[in-house]
């Protein structure tokens, strides 16, 4: 019985941070209805970024203080993330969702191409920014780091959700998420709604990377986290903030039970599978997830 509290406190750990990545996936779909393929790559960019002000930074002899880098870093996505959302996206307003859908394909594959480009492919050591090691209560075992980054989660979720609903630029947010054309009838400005939401989106995701990577090994295939919490952000609902982490945390114990007792029996892939296998189930009964909006229309 032990056994198995520790392995759901484990994925529950795990999923409040998928669902940290998968609030990046809602984020700019609110404001843009565009799924970002590509997030996994921007989590990947904002890590190496991180990299860049910390270990690279003082392997170069400028020793920077840890806030400093931070600072730097986070100066440096919200440039990254306006350039994404200017020079691909914004021109792209208005156009068909397939012509939309292959430019999130090639700034995946170009986002991935830049960053072996600019750092190569070898693998290295992420910066420690949170602190190792396990805190106990009793006969459990709570991964330091990823409980801060599921309380930052917990605590983000509930501020997003403030932020959209009682601010009067959340509710703006909130407008262009339901329909562009309404909200450009109210006044609301589209497009300064889906860049704040395409910076937003950087710098959580950079976030996310600190959490997951810090004091780990830092290479191009992180990027695959992005596909991770892809069917997370699905599950939970494209439009729904508080939604992202309660499905993160039903994929993270499903992801830790199948890591435990089904991996063995199958080299290693029910724990792949598994999650989008529970994403499509929950699918084909519900298309616009748990919490998505259900939207009716009148004929």
């Amino acid at each position: 019985m032990i056994e198995l509290i520790q392995i759901l406190i484990e994925g529950t750990l795990v999923g409040l941070v998928y669902g940290l990545v998968a609030i990046c996936f809602v984020v700019v779909y609110r404001a843009s209805k565009i799924i970002n393929l590509a997030q996994g790559e921007v989590l990947m960019f904002g890590a190496f970024l991180l990299w860049t002000f910390t270990a690279g930074a003082r392997a170069a002899g400028y020793d920077l203080p840890l806030p400093v880098a931070l600072i730097l870093t986070g100066i440096a996505c919200v440039i990254f993330g306006m350039v994404m959302e200017r020079a691909i996206f914004r021109p792209l307003i208005g156009q068909p969702a397939f012509t939309i859908f292959m430019a999130g394909v090639a700034l995946l594959i170009l986002v991935h191409g830049l960053a072996q480009l600019l750092w190569g492919a070898r693998t290295r050591g992420a910066p420690v920014i949170l602190p190792e090691g396990a805190l106990s209560f009793g006969p459990f075992l709570f991964n330091t780091r990823l409980l801060i980054g599921a309380v930052f989660t917990v605590a983000l979720t509930f501020a997003l959700h403030a932020f959209f609903t009682r601010s009067r630029f959340g509710l703006r947010l909130a407008a262009v998420a339901e329909d562009h054309t309404i909200a450009l009838s109210l006044g609301v400005s589209v497009r300064q709604a889906i860049a704040v939401a395409w910076v937003l989106s950087t710098l959580l995701a950079t976030v996310a990377a600190v959490v997951l990577l810090s004091g780990s090994i830092l290479s191009l295939e992180v990027a695959h986290i992005g596909f991770k919490a892809l069917p997370v952000a699905l599950l939970g609902g494209m439009e729904s903030i508080r939604g992202a982490p309660l499905a993160g945390v039903i994929i993270g114990v499903l992801e830790a039970l199948a890591i435990t007792y089904l991996d063995p029996m199958t080299n290693g892939a029910a724990s792949g599978v598994l999650p989008y296998a529970a994403m499509i189930a929950v699918l084909l009964i519900r298309p616009y997830g748990l919490f998505g909006w259900r939207k009716i229309e009148r004929l």
